[in-house]
């Protein structure tokens, strides 16, 4: 009788701290989290409005999303102020930090742990295979948070395809027909013809997957740390030395680091980009003619080409507050329910359609297909259909790229880039030297992070 008394005082006083805990939760407001990201408006504005559209949904977390600036400065801002014990909860990272941040143990929290910690269950099973692969863990675990995944695709300018007597509907497939449908643009008074946003991943990430050749070794880095450029083939070289002799010809214009070029096409200086997937939004939003979306041109010579294109973009990773510091049970469950807010089809949805990067899930493109969207919107189904090119078969060229330090690499072969564009060097002497200068830094982090 006296056990089943205590028993009975001991649930009813666990009851009792649990409803205190509760009310006091509510009178101390919601449960807040730092959401740091990088996206420049518009998209920073849309992804804003994707934070207040789930703090108005409930009224127990609130998510305080704000602008750090590009991806490399957000990257930059979160590891200093992890390290003086004020990090985000959230912060958003481009794709080829996926692997520094995995080596980045005592920063980061995987996603798989803290659903498993919060008792939230999302299904990526419905992710999009190319995008859950990128973030995965060998064993599928997932590390972070998918979001806005993109791919590259061409933009054009279609009155300036009808000015130079080019078929307005048809972008050239191959990259020689590039070239030539360049010439007749330049003949017909187009000062600049063609430009590419993110030199690298265009011009060389993406163009290593679609000709199915090695970015690097050991499945682009999947296989280990010990990975080394592969850069330096033949196919490369050829693509290369021809964005030289093109800039030369007054047929390329260079546009930039990152995404410096991203507002040549809809400013009407350019007629052709290659870009991300997500630009889409800000050419619906600024370009005052019509204009055209197709996949990325190969050379139709090379075999097994054309495959997919590879994802871009960036995850969302959950931070430790930094190496003294902890989260509240509270702040751990908002930032996993605001993942599960996140990866909702109809969230997905009008993000992929608003912006024109992936829809997050097969739920959420399925879903939008379902509207009637993509016939009304003609082009914005292309980068989903350049991701499932070749069959929709991933090879170890073209499921992405695991890379440590390849914020730094991708600097390094920016600047060998720009030196050959100034003609102070060949193809073969800029990939020789983005080679040599980029397996130091692959060094440099396998030392780091080995064992």
């Amino acid at each position: 009788m006296l056990r089943r008394t205590l028993a009975k005082g001991a649930a009813a006083l666990t009851t009792a701290m649990a409803l205190r805990g509760r009310q006091a939760a509510a009178q101390q407001g919601p449960a807040e989290i730092q959401f740091w990201h990088g996206l420049a408006q518009p998209l920073g504005g849309m992804l804003e409005q994707i934070a207040a559209d789930f703090n108005a949904s409930q009224s127990r977390f609130r998510v305080n999303a704000s602008y750090r600036g590009g991806y490399a400065e957000t990257m930059v801002a979160a590891i200093a102020a992890f390290r003086a014990n004020n990090a985000p909860h959230v912060v958003q990272m481009f794709e080829v930090g996926t692997a520094t941040m995995m080596a980045a143990s005592r920063a980061t929290k995987p996603v798989w742990e803290l659903l498993q910690q919060t008792g939230v269950r999302i299904d990526f099973e419905d992710v999009l295979a190319g995008v859950r692969g990128y973030y995965s863990l060998p064993d599928g675990r997932m590390a972070s948070m998918p979001f806005n995944s993109s791919t590259s695709v061409a933009f054009y300018n279609k009155d300036m395809f009808r000015k130079a007597g080019l078929d307005p509907e048809v972008f050239p497939t191959t990259w020689p027909a590039v070239a030539e449908a360049a010439r007749k643009l330049k003949a017909a008074g187009i000062a600049n013809p063609m430009t590419t946003s993110w030199p690298t991943w265009l011009m060389v990430e993406q163009f290593s997957a679609i000709h199915d050749i090695p970015l690097a070794t050991k499945g682009n880095g999947f296989g280990g740390l010990d990975a080394e450029l592969a850069i330096n083939n033949p196919v490369m070289a050829r693509h290369m030395q021809n964005l030289i002799d093109w800039h030369k010809e007054g047929l390329f214009r260079y546009g930039g680091r990152d995404n410096a070029a991203d507002g040549l096409l809809p400013a009407g200086e350019v007629a052709m980009t290659f870009a991300s997937s997500g630009t889409r939004a800000r050419i619906l939003r600024e370009a005052r003619f019509d204009w055209g979306t197709a996949m990325l041109p190969y050379y139709d010579d090379v075999p097994k080409a054309p495959l997919n294109s590879i994802i871009g973009g960036a995850s969302l990773w959950a931070m430790n507050k930094g190496p003294s510091g902890g989260r509240s049970e509270a702040e751990w469950q908002a930032v996993a329910e605001f993942f599960a807010w996140l990866a909702k089809p109809d969230v997905a949805a009008k993000w992929h359609t608003d912006t024109g990067y992936l829809p997050l899930t097969r739920s959420g493109y399925e879903r939008v297909k379902a509207t009637g969207f993509y016939k009304e919107n003609v082009g914005a189904d292309i980068p989903i259909e350049q991701m499932l090119r070749g069959g929709g078969t991933l090879t170890e060229n073209s499921r992405g790229i695991r890379l440590g330090g390849f914020v730094e690499i991708r600097n390094i072969i920016q600047e060998e880039m720009e030196r050959a564009f100034q003609g102070q060097q060949d193809a073969k002497t800029l990939l020789e030297n983005a080679t040599r200068r980029g397996n130091v830094v692959l060094r440099n982090f396998e030392r780091a992070n080995r064992g």
